[in-house]
C-alpha cells in the first residue's frame, strides 16, 4: 500500500481529502452523515457497500456533479466547491473520470475518443494530439486498435479505451465507476492487473466505486466500507483484514456473501 503521508515531505497533498461530509441530493434524505477520509498519492481507495447506501452518490460530490449538503472536498488541497463553475472546471482538469459503461462517443473511433479532452482543453498542435492519444491507448494494450469504433470492442476493450481516454491529461488522480461490472472474470482480471500497473508505474491515486469481490481482494489497496441504515463508515482497512479479520458485522456480510467464488480470500 502507499504511503499514507505521516512521513511525508511538507509539500505532500492528498489528492483527496474529505471531511465531515454529508451525502446526497438536495430533495432527498441524507445517504451518508459526517464521513470523512483520505486518499494519497499512488493509493487505490475502494468505496464500497450495498446497493442504495449512498457511494455512487459520493462518487457524484467528489467529481463536482452534485453540490454537497455540508462539509468539505479538498482535491489536490483545493476546496472543491469554494468556487463557482469555472474552478471547479479547473480541477476536473487534475483527474479523469471512467463511468460504468465507458461512455465512449460511438460515431468515433478509440484515437479520437482518448484526443478529445486534449482538443479541448489543450493548446497542443493536431499531430502531437495524435501522438499523446496514441500512447495512452498503447499504455493500456490496446496498441492497433487506434481506428476501431467502440461498438466493434468487447466490454473490457471499451473499458480500457475509457481509462486510457480518462489518462489524456496526465491526471494523478482517476475516480471509476464500477469498471469490472459485466465482465468475465478473465477480463476483469486483466483490468484489475491494468489498473494496479498504472498506480504503481505513474503513481496514480485511485477512488474506485465497486461491488466485485474478486476485484476488491486483488485491486484495492485500502477499502472503505459503507452502511445503509447507520449512514456512514462502519468499517475501513485492507480487503484482506476487513474479509478475514474485521469483527464489524456489516464487514462480515458484505465479503460473506463471495465465500464461494474462488477470486476472494476465506471470509
Amino acid at each position: 500500500m502507499s504511503s499514507t503521508g505521516e512521513n511525508a515531505p511538507k509539500e505532500f497533498v492528498y489528492p483527496v481529502e474529505v471531511e465531515k461530509l454529508d451525502v446526497g441530493y438536495p430533495e432527498q434524505r441524507v445517504l451518508l452523515e459526517k464521513i470523512s477520509f483520505k486518499v494519497a498519492p499512488g493509493e487505490i481507495v475502494g468505496l464500497l457497500g450495498p446497493s442504495g447506501c449512498g457511494k455512487s452518490t459520493l462518487l457524484r460530490h467528489l467529481v463536482g456533479l452534485e453540490p454537497i449538503k455540508s462539509g468539505q472536498i479538498r482535491l489536490f488541497g483545493q476546496d472543491l466547491w469554494a468556487g463557482g463553475g469555472v474552478h471547479i472546471d479547473s480541477l476536473r482538469r487534475k483527474f479523469g473520470i471512467m463511468y460504468q459503461g465507458g461512455a465512449l462517443f460511438g460515431n468515433l473511433n478509440l484515437i479520437e475518443n482518448v484526443a478529445m479532452p486534449l482538443k479541448e482543453f489543450s493548446n497542443l498542435p493536431q499531430g502531437a494530439i495524435m501522438v499523446a492519444a496514441r500512447l495512452k491507448l498503447s499504455l493500456v494494450g490496446l496498441e492497433g486498435f487506434e481506428h476501431h469504433l467502440p461498438s466493434s470492442l468487447s466490454g473490457g476493450m471499451q473499458k480500457r479505451a475509457a481509462i486510457a481516454r480518462a489518462l489524456s491529461l496526465e491526471p494523478k488522480l482517476l475516480f471509476l465507476d464500477e469498471p469490472s461490472a459485466g465482465l468475465d472474470p478473465v477480463t476483469s482480471a486483466g483490468l484489475d492487473g491494468l489498473i494496479v500497473t498504472l498506480a504503481r508505474n505513474l503513481n496514480l491515486a485511485f477512488v474506485i466505486v465497486t461491488h466485485e469481490l474478486g476485484s476488491i481482494m486483488t485491486t484495492i489497496d485500502r477499502a472503505i466500507l459503507f452502511d445503509k441504515e447507520k449512514k456512514g463508515i462502519v468499517a475501513e482497512g485492507t480487503p484482506d483484514f476487513l474479509a478475514n479479520h474485521s469483527e464489524t458485522l456489516e464487514a462480515k456480510a458484505f465479503f460473506r456473501r463471495g465465500s464461494n467464488n474462488s477470486r476472494t480470500t476465506h471470509a
